[in-house]
């Protein structure tokens, strides 16, 4: 099986050179142009990360410390910086190596190839969910926005994972109580609006964003 890396830069050049390269040394490449495009193929598990520093809105630095506990992939930063305390900084923030603009491809290729050769981590590897800046570490249970944990009960995060995990599908209520409280349950999809509305407030009062929609006469579906 192939192993997955998962590029990102801001520079399209960048990113068709190192996945062309990569894909003809026997990866599955991905490939994202900013940090919000990145966070969308995070459930894809990649096992590791090439990652440039110097991006506009959240830079690579700022993507590394929010992601961190979540992914434990090795992360390889790449920058045109070269001071000391770059170097110090990208270390601290999460990354496991750092190369320095220009490089040549074959050093690329040996870094990789050491940095997956060190599997201690990759059992330890997270299953997670992302819908823009959110991300749901399914295996810990637990829901954060950028760097900040939210709170959900037991109940509201089988909720958030049931939604998020079919982004854009319409479910009503029964059907959503029928998944997420299980067949045999005593009681009715009434509670699913209140335990909505819960969600909604908790999401929208940490994002300033409304990811769940209401389909009137319908149900409610996950935002893509």
């Amino acid at each position: 099986m192939k192993h997955k890396i998962l590029v990102v830069d801001d520079e399209e050049m960048m990113t068709e050179l190192l996945s062309d390269h990569l894909r003809d040394c026997g990866y599955e490449v991905f490939a994202a142009n900013s940090a919000r495009e990145a966070m969308g193929y995070l459930p894809k598990e990649p096992e590791l990360l090439i990652l440039d520093i110097n991006m506009p809105g959240m830079d690579g630095l700022e993507f590394c410390r929010n992601i961190r506990d979540q992914v434990s992939c090795p992360i390889l930063f790449l920058t045109a910086r070269v001071a000391e305390q770059d170097v110090v900084n990208g270390l601290q923030y999460g990354g496991d190596d750092y190369i320095t603009k220009p490089f040549s491809l074959r050093e690329l290729s040996a870094r990789v190839a050491a940095h997956l050769r060190r599997d201690g981590r990759m059992g330890k590897r997270a299953s997670v969910l992302t819908s823009g800046e959110l991300l749901v570490n399914l295996s810990e249970r637990k829901v954060f926005y950028r760097e900040k944990e939210l709170a959900f009960s037991r109940r509201e995060f089988d909720l958030v994972e049931f939604l998020l995990a079919n982004a854009g599908q319409v479910f009503d209520r029964e059907r959503i109580y029928e998944e997420v409280w299980g067949f045999e349950a005593e009681g009715n999809a009434d509670v699913i609006k209140e335990y909505v509305r819960k969600i909604r407030a908790r999401l929208q009062e940490a994002s300033g964003l409304d990811y769940i929609e209401t389909v009137w006469g319908v149900g409610y579906k996950w935002k893509r």
